[in-house]
Order: C-alpha cells, then structure tokens, then sequence
C-alpha cells in the first residue's frame, strides 16, 4: 500500500518513524515550507531526507503543483499528522483508500483546530484520540479508531498533549494504517448529533472574567497554557497567568487579597480565589514566578487586576 505522508512538527516526525518501522511504503512526503526566521530544522523534512523519500513542501496543499505531484505518485492512502490546511477533495480522491487524519478530541464533539484547549476550559474530564477518514468537512469523516484519555484536575494542554494525546496519537495512526492494510478497518460514522465545533483560540476568548467562579478561571488558565495565555490587566497593562491553582478566599472580585509568601498573590473571584504562580507583565517575553514578579513590581494586598 503507498502511502503519503502529510504532516510537521516532532509529532509528524514521530508519527512518520511509526510507519517506516512497521514497514509502511512511503511513496512521498509533504510537509510544510521553510521559513524565515524559524526555530530550528523541520522534524519532518529531516526524516524524509535521511530516509531518501520524495519530498515536498507546498505553500498551500491546493496548489496544482502539489497535486500533480500526488498523483504521479499513485497513492493508495494519504496519511495526515499534524496538518493546518484544508486537503482539497480533488487530492484525497487521488488516492485508492482516500486519507485518515489524528484528531485530539473524541469525535464528533470539538471538531476543530483548539480541541484540547476548549475541552479544558469548558471543564471536560475526558478527552481523547480518534483516527478518522477525511473528507470535505472539518473533522467529519467516519472513525476507524478512538481511544479515551483522562483529563486530570491539573492538566493543562501542553500536560495532556505532551503525556498522553501526543503518545497515544502516534501509536494509533500506524495501527489505523495497519488496519486498512490487512483490511480490518470498519469506518463508522460520526453521530452528527453529538457534534460540536469550536474555533481556533485567541487571546480574546481568554480574558479573564473575575466575576466568574475560581474552578471556572482555573479551567480557563490551563486550557491556555502553553498558548495563548489567559490574561488580565495590571497597572494599565497586560498580565498573563501562566500556572495557577483555586483555593479559598473572600473578596471583590479583581483584588489582590494575600500575598502568599513563597507560593504567590492571592486573586479573589465571584467564588473563591485563585493564588497565581506564574506569571507575564506587560511587554516582557519573560514568564517568570509571582513571588519575583511580587518583588519586582511591590505589589500590595487591596490592588486590582482586570480594571
């Protein structure tokens, strides 16, 4: 069976070392283009070249470029890890068996490119994998695999990603590939019911509303955390919550009500508090630890965040 492999990031390199050691047949490779300025080699593009496989790196997978060159390659299966643009159904009909794609959430809930951050904003206990055929929707095509993951009451994205989705995904985009290799593979719709979709997070959706209860702000920071960051302002300008946990506490909403020695500030919201620990000023690239930042700015019991 020929495979194209469509995908970027360590991830996508994990996921392409997956299927060359199960003995997969890579007929190509498209990954991402070069960049200016870009922090370090593209995992994906380096694997391909040490392994001598056709290699390309379109702008846009639409581009008739990329598209002559998948179908000169004759493929049976396109592979997808790690991939923000659109496959175009003229691409996945040049293959036999079409496309399957790794998607962070248990479909059809959090279609989209944010899966893992909503599902921990919105307060979610589990999450998980799911393997699926691509078609022209977002997200939508029949699952061939799914495989639930707990999400932890301290679990902040990167933790779920990094410790559980990022693990798991690998190792089910070669089974799938194995599956409908030998033929095994049962595709089963997506129970259109149960969908949801939510789009791409910015820094807009995740300013903290202090009026809201502590378990909801802490859901907020750690489904922002690595990217992009809940905020808040603090003397006129922006103050990011990096880490952070809910504890008690009584106050206005927005007021400093303790500074927590070796741990923090102590933050009072519409229901309890939440003492921050890490933390981002105004224009610094630095994160660094509350106590410092207490330190540093000589914050005081009865300031306010969020004016």
């Amino acid at each position: 069976m020929r495979i194209i492999f469509i995908g970027q990031a360590p991830f996508g390199k994990d996921c392409l070392q997956a299927l060359l050691d199960q003995g997969e047949d890579i007929a190509g490779v498209l990954t991402v283009p070069d960049r200016p300025g870009q922090k370090g080699p593209n995992p994906v593009k380096e694997l391909a070249l040490e392994r001598g496989l056709p290699l390309l790196q379109p702008a846009r997978l639409k581009e008739p470029e990329a598209l002559t060159w998948v179908k000169n390659l004759r493929p049976d299966l396109l592979v997808l890890a790690f991939v923000t643009d659109i496959v175009p159904r003229t691409m996945i009909d040049l293959a036999t068996c079409g496309g399957i794609n790794y998607h962070p959430s248990l479909l059809p809930k959090y279609r989209g490119g944010s899966a893992m951050n909503w599902a921990i904003i919105n307060g979610e206990t589990e999450t998980g994998v799911t393997i699926h055929q691509i078609d022209a929707g977002i997200d939508t095509g029949p699952i061939i695999l799914q495989q639930k993951v707990a999400i932890d009451p301290d679990d902040t994205v990167k933790s779920l990603y990094f410790e559980k989705l990022y693990p798991l995904g690998v190792q089910m985009v070669a089974e799938a590939v194995r599956l409908i290799r030998e033929g095994k593979a049962n595709p089963v719709p997506q129970d259109e019911r149960q969908a949801s979709f939510q789009p791409v997070i910015k820094e807009a959706d995740v300013r903290i509303d202090w009026r809201q209860n502590a378990q909801k702000i802490y859901n907020l920071i750690r489904g922002s955390n690595p990217n992009p960051g809940a905020w808040t302002t603090f003397r006129g300008e922006k103050l990011k919550i990096w880490e952070a946990t809910s504890c008690r506490g009584q106050g206005d909403p927005g007021t400093i009500i303790e500074i927590a020695g070796e741990e923090g500030f102590v933050i009072a919201t519409g229901e309890g508090a939440i003492l921050a620990r890490r933390v981002q000023h105004g224009s610094s690239p630095d994160k660094m630890p509350a106590t410092q930042f207490v330190t540093a700015a000589a914050i005081q019991p009865g300031e306010q965040v969020g004016i």
